[in-house]
């Protein structure tokens, strides 16, 4: 499975983004796809992810009731959408594929794609 994010950009505090995260194939419903950002000198930490098989969604605390994840199973695509953006968001954006049903953490990912930038300004 090969994945591209893209989407991303620069937007002001309060904006909002839309990221997507495409496969290169029909991922299967074994497959759940999560978002994950990383800013600068900091760790690569979990944003959300959402299952292919119930469609269920899983957020970090700190996105929550700002980020929502969801998906268009005939596009095999994944979107982040991000709204009331804080500076704090501002890191590359990478979407990645887990053979699991719930996988939280990067090292429970199979598949990664490139990353893609968010820059918040203030």
């Amino acid at each position: 499975v090969q994945l591209q994010a893209s989407g991303g950009g620069l937007v002001q505090a309060g904006g909002s983004l839309r990221l997507s995260c495409a496969a290169s194939e029909r991922t299967s419903s074994r497959y759940a796809t999560g978002w994950f950002r990383q800013a600068p000198g900091k760790e690569r930490e979990f944003v959300g992810l959402i299952s292919w098989s119930t469609g269920n969604t899983y957020y970090a605390d700190s996105v929550k009731g700002r980020f929502t994840i969801f998906r268009d199973n005939a596009k095999n695509t994944v979107y982040l959408q991000m709204n009331s953006l804080k500076p704090e968001d501002t890191a590359v954006y990478y979407c990645a594929a887990a053979n699991r049903a719930w996988p939280v953490s990067k090292a429970q990912y199979d598949y990664w794609g490139q990353g893609t930038q968010v820059t918040v300004s203030s």
